[in-house]
């Protein structure tokens, strides 16, 4: 099968999947790349699995792409500028996240990280069962963050920072989303991010060039992360506004916390369980608003 009736199967998949299902599958991907990344931590500096999990996204992406990119013809400044922004705030949020969960629990990491969605879903919501909604998945994600916000000062830091990038992620993501020339705007983006990232990941990467299992493994990391995760979060941009994917993305703290229980050993507690409600309940009590199917920028 040719790649791009590949490319429209998937999409066609994609577009008849509930948003819900996508983001399970999304962060199934994420974090088993996360799972994996912080495994490679003992063998790479995390900011040089990061740089290299971008580059190798970026290179299945627009390979994946390469018939999107023949078809939709030039791309004019702002879209450039817009993908080019998007590319390096997604490159920025991998790289202080996985700075972050060295020294925080996974579950915790994205649970605290998950600041920088609330605050978009906040500015963007705009009836009272949508703020209960938002309520509740920020009541949820608090518990799960345990609010403990003194044990590791650094972990906190570099997280804060990768909250804020997570948030433009959506508002710029969503622009380029709306572009309509598939996920190769995703993989243009990811290698302008991996440049912009290669002073802090590139100096300390000479263990990955000199064993190829763990470059393969940076690139594999890569692909279930940003090609796979982040791919299905611009199909599900195009889907759903802006207001309702962020509150969808209260489901990755609860994933998280799971593949962080049977990957990484790290248990749970009873009140974790109790966030990982609030989150549930919250993402189905929101309303199931759409977009409609011809808004695309140009």
């Amino acid at each position: 099968m040719s790649i791009n009736k590949t490319s429209g199967s998937l999409s066609r998949i994609i577009h008849n999947t509930p948003p819900e299902a996508l983001f399970v599958v999304s962060a199934a991907g994420q974090y088993c790349g996360a799972v994996i990344a912080v495994r490679l931590f003992d063998h790479l500096a995390p900011a040089s699995v990061a740089w290299l999990r971008v580059i190798g996204a970026a290179v299945v992406l627009i390979a994946f792409s390469m018939p999107t990119l023949r078809r939709s013809g030039a791309w004019s400044r702002e879209q450039v500028f817009a993908v080019g922004l998007f590319g390096v705030c997604t490159a920025s949020m991998n790289l202080f996240f996985y700075l972050a969960i060295q020294h925080l629990d996974l579950g915790k990491g994205v649970a605290i990280e998950f600041i920088g969605p609330i605050t978009v879903a906040a500015i963007r919501t705009r009836t009272g069962r949508n703020g209960f909604a938002l309520l509740l998945a920020v009541i949820g994600v608090l518990i799960l963050s345990g609010l403990e916000l003194g044990n590791e000062p650094l972990g906190l830091v570099y997280v804060f920072l990768a909250s804020i990038m997570w948030a433009l992620y959506i508002v710029v993501g969503s622009k380029v989303a709306r572009y309509n020339r598939g996920v190769s705007g995703l993989g243009i983006g990811l290698m302008i991010g991996a440049v912009f990232i290669a002073p802090f990941g590139a100096p300390t990467s000479g263990p990955a060039f000199s064993a190829p299992w763990i470059l393969a493994t940076c690139f594999l990391v890569g692909i279930l992360s940003n090609a796979i995760g982040y791919g299905i979060d611009q199909f599900t941009l195009r889907r759903i506004p802006v207001r309702r994917f962020s509150v969808l993305l209260a489901l990755l703290p609860v994933t998280a916390t799971i593949f962080g229980l049977l990957f990484l050993g790290q248990v749970p507690s009873v009140i974790d369980l109790i966030g990982i409600g609030f989150v549930l309940v919250g993402v189905v009590v929101q309303q199931r608003d759409t977009l409609p199917p011809t808004e695309v920028v140009a």
